[in-house]
């Protein structure tokens, strides 16, 4: 098994928003009239003290603070929440901090005490700037308050700002997706997660599915809109994660790479690699809001928890690492799973036979026809399906 940790990263789940969208499977629920706010950061305390000794002294890189809508908390709320965090865990000098945030006017308003409150990277989920497309996703803000919340965001002092982009929306042509696309980049944002609308299973949209365009429009919006953001300086390095130079997201790419993550909230989940058990552990916090404030700080919060096997490792490293475009050096494989790189050499070589995989001398990485068939790339690494696999991962806020 393992014998050195990866790096560390904190994920904290505020699970309320103002209105569950029809095509959202995340853990999240519509708020009310208001949010339990300070009961629930009082929880998240509690949770983080019960779960410390897990990762003992190490040293988190990166908080990802996501939802639901987080940017429905007070920006004291959030200065408290990151102010307990400090106390109790310590972070890089440089620690990368992000919080989601929708565009609605209200809560674009806060974003000042969000940088104050130490936040340095914010995460923008616009999905489109054309009000009926907006209008068929549920969305309750407009093209030009996602403008403005932009705009609040600068002037908030946030210099790293990721837009969420979705294309393929429903009765979506060619020309709205990248209309679409201009309007961000117009915005000149530092990274962009430019992604497909897909339907996900316990969603409306999945149980009554909207008309969407067919493959060979997506196609053709895939391949002028990835070229147009080449031409506008980004770098593609995970399959809908797109970056300036220098600024791609280093918490879900500490996901991607298999490091480990602590979560807090509601449904939040953990990947922990204890090496002196000589096991990676997973957990899922229970999914309730209500039911997890009540058990926070107990083994009670805990709805599922278990020990990696060595085919859970294999699957679970491969959905992750072949997602970056330049894929993973051969080594990180066994830094992070503690298994020989020999345990891959079957499904390496039928991968390579049918063209979905390249193995250089250092690296491997899928093809372009690897990433156009991914899962049937990764089926070959799968004995069998593996289990809790935390959903928000398959985004690159």
């Amino acid at each position: 098994m393992i014998e050195t940790v990866p790096p560390l990263s904190l994920y904290i789940h505020l699970p309320w928003c103002v209105r569950k969208c029809p095509y959202c499977d995340f853990n999240s629920y519509r708020a009310g009239v208001s949010v339990p706010e300070s009961e629930y950061i009082r929880a998240l305390q509690s949770d983080l003290n019960y779960s410390r000794s897990l990762v003992d002294d190490r040293v988190i890189q990166s908080i990802f603070i996501g939802g639901g809508t987080p940017s429905l908390f007070s920006g004291d709320g959030i200065r408290t929440l990151l102010d307990g965090v400090r106390g109790s865990l310590k972070l890089t000098h440089d620690a990368e901090i992000t919080l989601e945030a929708n565009p609605g006017t209200a809560e674009a308003q806060r974003f000042e005490a969000y940088r104050e409150a130490g936040g340095n990277r914010l995460s923008l989920g616009v999905q489109s700037f054309r009000p009926e497309k907006l209008a068929s996703l549920g969305r309750i803000h407009s093209g030009r308050e996602a403008d403005e919340a932009f705009q609040l965001g600068r002037h908030a002092g946030f210099d790293n700002i990721n837009i969420d982009l979705m294309y393929g929306l429903p009765e979506d042509t060619i020309e709205g997706s990248l209309e679409d696309l201009e309007q961000a980049l117009a915005l000149a944002p530092e990274h962009l997660s430019w992604y497909q609308l897909t339907l996900e299973p316990n969603t409306p949209f999945f149980r009554h599915p909207p008309p969407l365009p067919d493959e060979d429009i997506i196609a053709d919006i895939e391949q002028r809109g990835r070229g147009r953001l080449r031409e506008a300086g980004f770098q593609r390095y995970e399959i809908s994660a797109y970056a300036r130079p220098g600024l791609q997201c280093g918490h879900n790419r500490n996901y991607w790479e298999f490091g480990d993550y602590l979560g807090l909230g509601a449904g939040a989940h953990s990947k922990i690699s204890l090496p002196r058990k000589r096991v990676i552990l997973r957990q899922a916090r229970r999914r309730q809001p209500s039911a997890y404030i009540d058990a926070a700080g107990t083994s009670g919060s805990i709805e599922r928890q278990s020990e990696l096997r060595a085919e859970d490792l294999i699957m679970e490293f491969m959905m992750n690492a072949l997602r970056l475009t330049q894929g993973f050096m051969k080594e990180l494989f066994t830094d992070r799973t503690g298994l020989p790189l020999s345990v891959l050499n079957p499904a390496l070589s039928l991968a390579r036979q049918r063209r979905l995989l390249a193995v250089e001398p250092e690296r491997i990485q899928a093809t372009a026809r690897g990433r156009l068939f991914l899962d049937d790339l990764l089926q070959l690494f799968c004995a069998e399906p593996a289990l809790g696999m935390d959903p928000r991962r398959r985004s690159s806020r």
